[in-house]
């Protein structure tokens, strides 16, 4: 009986300890997801394109979004939208100040 209670008790810590690992290595991947490497990529063209000067930071805002909204939906067009219009009304605010 003893055996059995320590063997429990080992598989329960076990458990525990992989499924806190397991939400690090997760976090780890959606920030270097090859999705928001892509994305990263195309909002850097799509500024070029717009003769604006690239900004990392907006990069990464727009890309959280995109992320965010993509798990949500599953819908690239929809994501790609809604991102793009608040990154526009965004930086349109800001220009304002």
């Amino acid at each position: 009986m003893k055996v059995s209670k320590y063997k429990f008790f080992f598989f329960v810590n076990l458990i525990i300890l992989f499924n806190s690992c397991n939400n690090y290595y997760l976090a780890q991947t959606k920030q270097n997801s090859i999705i928001k490497l892509f994305c990263l990529q195309s909002v850097k063209e799509e500024m070029m394109k717009a003769e604006m000067l690239y900004s990392e930071e907006i990069a990464i805002e727009t890309c959280d979004c995109y992320y965010e909204e993509f798990t949500q939906t599953a819908s690239h067009q929809n994501a790609k939208t809604k991102c793009k219009l608040e990154t526009k009304e965004n930086l349109n605010s800001n220009r304002k100040i």
